[in-house]
């Protein structure tokens, strides 16, 4: 098993910028693939990106393509998110996932680990 907390929420504006962290407690979390997800109100939760066991292989959505980069430090069990040239629609409640099945994932059925999430907000 294996815990998940996001942090590094906030409201931005828009333009601005702001740093996801998910600290994973318990099983080392190296050995899982990780990914970030976000809901909006009112909408279904969408996938935002990806990143493997290994960090050699990324994927992103094409609403984030280019202004967002996930990675992660093994060492420290942390994944993170920057996120860049901010919009009005990123405004989301952002988990992070982990799955211990697959190298690496791309869709939410996949994950079976979830953090609590945290809320991010862009002001126009």
């Amino acid at each position: 098993q294996v815990q998940l907390v996001e942090s590094g929420g906030g409201l931005v504006q828009a333009g601005g910028s702001l740093r996801l962290s998910c600290a994973a407690s318990g099983r080392t979390s190296s050995g899982y693939a990780m990914g970030w997800f976000r809901q909006a109100p009112g909408k279904e939760r969408e996938w935002v990106a990806s990143i493997s066991r290994s960090t050699s292989v990324t994927s992103y959505a094409d609403s984030v393509k280019g202004r967002f980069t996930i990675s992660r430090d093994n060492a420290k069990n942390t994944l993170f998110l920057e996120m860049n040239r901010l919009k009005p629609e990123d405004t989301a409640v952002y988990y992070c996932a982990a799955s211990s099945r697959y190298t690496y994932a791309l869709f939410a059925p996949l994950y079976d680990h979830w953090g609590q999430g945290t809320q991010v907000t862009v002001s126009s």
